[in-house]
């Protein structure tokens, strides 16, 4: 089949060439087009909301901080998920939006959210916003 395919193109050197050219055209034309960036960021717009209760149980942590706020952040608009994880005095909530929404449209409207939900926290329990990074920069 290769030896077929090598003999039909030596045969017709013209259509070749042009083929060749066409396709030297379409790649210059791709390149100057399209978008570079040396490190494409492919993770999802999260935002998490860290907060310290220090000497707590992760039960009480939950109880108290994890769900509240979890509650509240399932409220937000264009978030796709919320998850909660309860240690030991510290709560992490992490909001991951739906593809294409703006990092610092996010943080404001987690910080939104965020005001309504502390008043239903325990005292000693202060949410701040965790930093503003993708998860390409967590990798770095």
């Amino acid at each position: 089949m290769i030896a077929r395919l090598i003999e039909a193109s030596a045969r017709n050197l013209v259509l070749v060439l042009i083929a060749t050219a066409f396709a030297v055209a379409a790649g210059a034309y791709a390149v100057t087009r399209m978008p570079l960036d040396a490190i494409p960021d492919l993770s999802d717009t999260q935002v998490i909301v860290y907060t310290e209760y220090g000497g707590q149980a992760p039960q009480v942590v939950e109880e108290q901080v994890t769900f509240p706020l979890t509650s509240a952040m399932l409220n937000v608009p264009r978030a796709r998920v919320v998850r909660g994880f309860s240690y030991f005095g510290v709560s992490f909530v992490y909001v991951i939006f739906e593809d294409g929404t703006d990092i610092y449209w996010a943080r404001s409207r987690v910080l939104e959210y965020l005001n309504g939900a502390s008043r239903r926290l325990p005292a000693g329990a202060t949410p701040v916003l965790g930093p503003d990074a993708t998860g390409v920069g967590w990798v770095y």
